[in-house]
């Protein structure tokens, strides 16, 4: 991997791991797009370990506040300030956690091909737009319940499918169980940092119990590069949401589907 490729793909993964319009299919489509070799595990850490600093530092007030209130509900017994939001996250977790560990394989080897991408793109895409147009959106993060975390926790689950996007499908379900824009888009970063968490200990494991050759210059840059972008579009995606709403995330999608179409199949 040269450093121009590098420097792209790490700018690519932090635009798109916290928009709605996925980044695997976006690091799945690129190399086939420009003819470049697989980009490989050790890369995919980096920029993984780049993104989950970005959002770990940039909710590092609710990341602390809800570790504490966390930690102290579980030695109380009971729950303490943000200890249900901390329940929340966790259970909000666990479908995705036990689906990657049960389909990881098929995940891999079956669901990369780009006839998947091309429909979930559109289709989750479209399903972003439908749910941005329900009107009475007005739940806020403390009116959560554990309902609301299991369901979106299921969508969490589904994007483990390329081109569904783990941020579009967490915030179109938040959107359709009746919360703000920003109560959604909220919700979703904060429960991207344990599904992050567990992504990068599965590659931190492959790459440490396997012979794969880590090209450090390419990790590090991909690592900088994806921090940088994913922490500045998380803060002009919250500042721009009310504005802008989800529609032109929705456009994207429906285009890059016409374009993955045209070109790819």
């Amino acid at each position: 991997m040269d450093a121009f490729q590098a420097l792209f793909l790490g700018l690519l993964q932090g635009l798109t791991e916290f928009l709605p319009i996925s980044s695997s299919a976006h690091l799945i489509l690129t190399p086939a797009f420009f003819g470049w070799t697989d980009q490989g595990v050790g890369f995919d850490l980096s920029v993984h370990l780049g993104t989950l600093l970005a959002v770990v530092l940039y909710f590092r007030h609710d990341v602390f506040g809800i570790a504490r209130d966390g930690l102290l509900s579980v030695t109380r017994r009971k729950l303490v300030g943000q200890g249900a939001l901390a329940l929340y996250l966790v259970i909000g977790t666990i479908p995705a956690g036990l689906a990657g560990l049960a389909l990881l394989d098929m995940i891999d080897n079956e669901l990369r091909a780009v006839e998947v991408i091309f429909t979930t793109t559109l289709v989750f895409g479209l399903l972003l737009g439908i749910a941005d147009w329900l009107p009475k959106r007005q739940r806020t993060l403390d009116q959560l319940n554990w309902k609301d975390a299991i369901v979106v926790g299921i969508a969490q689950a589904m994007a483990l499918v390329p081109g569904t996007s783990r941020s579009g499908v967490t915030i179109t379900a938040g959107l359709f169980l009746g919360m703000t824009r920003h109560t959604a888009s909220r919700f979703s970063f904060l429960l991207a940092i344990p599904i992050i968490v567990l992504a990068s200990a599965v590659k931190l494991l492959e790459v440490a119990t396997s012979d794969i050759i880590v090209d450090w210059s390419g990790f590090l840059l991909g690592g900088v590069t994806s921090f940088i972008m994913a922490i500045t579009a998380i803060h002009f995606f919250l500042k721009w949401l009310n504005t802008v709403g989800m529609w032109p995330y929705v456009i994207y999608r429906i285009v890059l589907a016409g374009v993955i179409y045209a070109v790819l199949m």
